[in-house]
């Protein structure tokens, strides 16, 4: 494939000196020659180095929230990184700030997007960033879940800097070399870097009625089609790559490590090292992975190509620098990576673990931050309704139980949600279910509950589904939950599971009218489900017996990586299958699910035990 290259204007506030957007090129001609190159009277000895800041799935967490609601430094503090790194660089180091995407959807700001293109005030994460300095960012799969109109205005408005994806097509609002491009390539002091974007299909939200036509095609095979031919014509490729960072082999996954994607990023590494010689490395997203936190692994340099990944929400930024010759193979350039810690995540690393976190960049909060947060202060204090505290709603108890069995505030949400069907619905749905990663967090110890807080315990901007079902398909259903449950031992020892991160086991909440028990086997897949009643009747006496359900369009949409898809459960055994929760006729209410949530706190005006938020014995382990 032959190049075109045409160029753009890039953030001001950034690195680059000149920017080219990249297109396939019909006329079959060079390129190679509109490319400056300051090294080109350099001795071959000449070396550049490439200082990389790189955070992705900031999902608008510009800034945290620790104890007492107090706002924690996030992306001024790496702001602060950024300039002071700028500032110290010899004339032979290029500085640039990356985004690896999902930069959308999780913090109250994202009520400044509103949900189309009438309601939108500002994009705060792509404003935010234009006036940081970002250089480049990935388009993410939650990027667009407000649909492309509001993604396109977004960026039409307020990113200064180039949205990549090779692999997107069919938006409806969102024209390709306008809006985002599949790659460009940044020239700095004499290095040409190129850059190619690609997306996960994992978790995007696709089939709307918006964007009916919208799809992502394979990051393998668009990965293919482009490296050979950008890597041609530049120093060092970056892949800007929100595809998840998973093991490409299935035999090798083990319950405690990262889970096995086809076309993650150990599969793009590895082919990427065999596609090109050429300095390439893979910057990832997606599963809020923590890479590299004291420096390279086995299983994060594949065949020369390393692989980065910095946490998510605001837990960690990565440093990676490289030492390069001019026109040199990846046999001779020299690469370390680390990280700093952000925010109060309790995700990842110790401290101790990472490098030590410079200060703040006060003058951007006050300049950038502060005149963003006023926007929506009003909004972000509002009270919910009292809390009457115990200690199964908090942030600790509620991210291990999500996981583990019964969870106190996944009952409340359950039940909640069967509650407000009645106000969407021709009739009350019959229950509910909710998956354990879409509960993010606990409650407070404090006497109110505000609409920051339910935020931090509902990010995600899922939409709401009724569907039908049969008790047959609910005991099937139950069956698959119990293979997935995290049983306490693998809570400790020398590979324990963190159930404060993202689990993809796809282990699933139930209303209160359902009621289990899961036996453990001596494996995961063994695991049973005994005594399965529904409003105290015994599931497998009334097998025909029609039943409606509320889930969310994640849930519907077959859980993605969480495999509610009939795909094989991670983690669990290559033979247990998912149940597919796609074949199930469902109807799209366009209700946002944490809205719901928000609605029914107000109603009820308190949550605690006398609520419902609590553990009643809906499930039991054996």
């Amino acid at each position: 494939m032959a190049l075109r290259l045409t160029p753009i204007a890039p953030n001001p506030a950034g690195s680059f000196e000149a920017l080219y957007a990249v297109a396939p090129d019909d006329t079959m001609s060079s390129v190679a020659r509109e490319l400056p190159h300051a090294w080109e009277q350099a001795p071959d000895t000449a070396v550049r180095t490439l200082r990389i800041l790189h955070f992705n799935d900031l999902h608008n967490h510009l800034q945290g929230v620790g104890e007492g609601s107090v706002e924690t430094p996030i992306l001024s503090s790496i702001v602060r990184c950024y300039r002071e790194r700028r500032r110290a660089a010899p004339a032979d180091e290029v500085v640039l700030l990356l985004s690896g995407g999902d930069d959308h959807t999780g913090s109250p700001l994202d009520e400044l997007l509103g949900w189309n293109e009438d309601e939108f005030v500002i994009d705060p994460a792509y404003a935010a960033y234009s006036a940081a300095g970002v250089d480049v960012a990935a388009l993410g799969n939650h990027d667009l879940d407000r649909g492309s109109g509001v993604l396109a205005a977004g960026i039409r408005r307020d990113a200064k800097f180039p949205i990549l994806s090779a692999n997107l097509r069919g938006a409806t609002s969102l024209c390709e070399g306008r809006d985002f491009h599949p790659a460009v390539v940044g020239v700095a002091k004499g290095l040409r870097i190129g850059f190619l974007g690609l997306t996960t299909p994992i978790d995007t939200r696709l089939g709307t009625a918006h964007d009916s036509g919208l799809e992502v095609v394979s990051p393998l095979a668009t990965l293919a089609v482009w490296l050979v031919p950008l890597a041609d014509i530049v120093d060092v490729v970056v892949i800007m790559s929100h595809c998840g960072y998973g093991i490409d082999e299935p035999a090798s996954v083990v319950p405690s490590g990262a889970g096995y994607l086809a076309e993650g990023d150990v599969a793009l590494a590895r082919a990427a090292a065999r596609l090109t010689d050429r300095p390439t490395l893979v910057l990832g997203g997606h599963t809020h992975t923590v890479l590299n936190a004291s420096g390279f692994t086995p299983d994060t340099l594949i065949e020369g190509v390393p692989i980065l990944q910095a946490g998510g929400q605001g837990s960690h930024f990565g440093e990676f620098v490289a030492s390069l010759r001019r026109g040199s193979t990846r046999q001779f350039w020299t690469i370390s990576a680390g990280l700093h810690r952000l925010g109060t995540a309790a995700r990842g690393p110790q401290q101790s673990d990472a490098v030590t976190l410079l200060p703040p960049d006060l003058d951007f909060d006050a300049a950038v931050l502060a005149p963003l947060n006023d926007r929506v202060r009003v909004r972000i204090g509002e009270p919910l309704a009292r809390i009457e505290w115990s200690d199964a709603l908090s942030r600790q108890s509620t991210l291990r139980d999500r996981y583990v069995g019964e969870c106190a505030l996944a009952n409340y949400i359950c039940d909640a949600l069967v509650a407000r069907s009645e106000t969407f619905s021709t009739q009350r749905a019959d229950l509910a279910i909710v998956n354990a990663t879409a509960i993010a967090d606990g409650l407070p110890h404090r006497e109110m509950l505000t609409f920051r807080d339910w935020y931090r315990v509902q990010p995600f901007a899922d939409t709401l589904r009724v569907a039908h079902l049969t008790g047959s398909d609910l005991l099937d259903i139950l069956a698959s939950n119990a293979l997935r449950i995290l049983r306490i031992a693998e809570l400790s020892g020398q590979q324990a599971i963190d159930p404060t991160g993202y689990l993809a086991r796809g282990f699933v909440h139930f209303s209160r009218s359902v009621r289990y028990t899961i036996e453990l086997g001596h494996a995961a897949a063994d695991s049973t489900v005994i005594d399965a009643t529904f409003d105290g009747e015994a599931l497998a006496s009334r097998p025909e017996r029609k039943l409606s359900v509320v889930f969310t369009n994640y849930l519907g949409a077959g859980g993605y990586a969480e495999s509610w898809n009939g795909n094989p459960i991670g983690g669990v055994s290559s033979f247990s299958r998912g149940y597919d929760l796609r074949k199930l006729s469902q109807r799209e209410t366009g209700l946002v699910f944490r809205n719901e949530g928000m609605a029914h706190l107000r109603v009820e005006g308190r949550i605690g035990p006398g609520q419902g938020a609590r553990l009643d014995g809906r499930l039991k382990v054996g």
